[in-house]
């Protein structure tokens, strides 16, 4: 006989409730740009992949970004998203193209889903050029993007830029990419701690993806928790986007580190009271080809990857964990 219990409409049903789906992390500017010629790089590192959307970037029309924009927004309005949050790349290739877009598209579709822009900064925030679209970015987005990693050898100097930043703009929240490679000698998300403290931003800050964590030894994991507990950090995991992140950090050599999975550490957060959102990160791009921006799919490999069967947790997750992540409320 067959059963009749459903978990996952049950799910569903309390994600409803709530509001319906929240997606915390995205690239909606870049979504849709894979095609038969660039398909040839999808197996290249993430470092190889960071120089490709250049070319796109230098060829593509303020009508181009703002198409790829509406093909995703359409899409997350199809499955019942409320809230979405993106970045988009503001840089000296794109230059404020892709702000032009998000305007055009905030005007369209502000009435039917809370939109939170936040600038990509794929050129780092230290050359003088980057630096000053990365102010350019900053002015227009509601949310500071950063990417320490982007600035090697000086990321506290680039966390240091984007909390300065966020002062100088009225407090906005900080969301912050990194610990991205699944390898134990990444211990960026506790420098974020550590600076969160250091220019007192403590609840305003979200750290993406934060894979690298599930790599360190269980007595650091707790403790750093603690520690993000106490600054207010906030996470978004994007599982689909990681799950393959031996491969997209280019190893070619065995690393030593406890048996995990590359999937954001959420049951061990969500244990020790942090607030941990979810994203879908890149859409049919060099990335993420066959991602196609499904949010059920999503928390279906965060689900299974950690062994997380609480349906209120993972509905809180899917919803106002992830409005919280934005700077938004459940009755906004």
């Amino acid at each position: 006989m067959t059963s009749q219990f459903d978990p996952k409409q049950l799910l569903i049903d309390k994600i409803k409730a709530k509001g319906g789906w929240v997606n915390a992390h995205a690239h909606i500017d870049r979504a849709y740009i894979l095609n038969a010629d660039n398909f040839r790089l999808v197996n290249g590192s993430l470092k190889e992949k960071w120089a490709y959307p250049d070319e796109y970037k230098r060829a593509a029309t303020v009508d181009d970004l703002y198409a790829n924009m509406v093909a995703v927004v359409e899409d997350q309005l199809r499955q019942g998203v409320q809230a979405l949050g993106s970045f988009i790349d503001v840089d000296p290739i794109i230059e404020d193209k892709a702000i032009q877009a998000a305007k055009r598209l905030r005007d369209n579709y502000g009435d039917k889903l809370q939109l939170k822009f936040i600038n990509q900064v794929v050129k780092g925030v230290i050359d003088p050029e980057a630096r000053k679209w990365f102010e350019i970015g900053a002015e227009f987005a509601d949310i500071i993007g950063g990417l320490p990693e982007k600035d090697e050898g000086h990321e506290a100097e680039h966390l240091d830029i984007l909390f300065e930043t966020g002062k100088k703009h009225g407090g906005k929240l900080l969301h912050v990419h990194l610990d991205q490679l699944n390898l134990p000698e990444q211990r960026q998300t506790e420098l974020l701690v550590n600076k969160t403290i250091e220019h007192g931003y403590q609840g305003k800050v979200v750290a993406i993806h934060c894979i690298s964590v599930g790599a360190q030894p269980r007595d650091y994991r707790h403790e750093l928790y603690g520690k993000m507990k106490d600054a207010g950090i906030m996470v978004v995991a994007c599982p689909c986007g990681w799950i393959d992140n031996s491969w997209v950090a280019g190893l070619d050599h065995d690393v030593m580190a406890p048996i995990h999975n590359s999937v954001t550490p959420v049951k061990e957060m969500l244990a020790a009271g942090l607030t941990i959102g979810l994203g879908t990160d890149n859409i049919q791009d060099i990335y993420k080809p066959f991602n196609d921006g499904d949010l059920w799919t999503e928390l279906r490999f965060l689900l299974e990857a950690q062994r997380l069967y609480d349906l209120d947790a993972l509905a809180d997750i899917a919803t106002t964990h992830g409005l919280a992540t934005l700077g938004l409320s459940a009755n906004a």
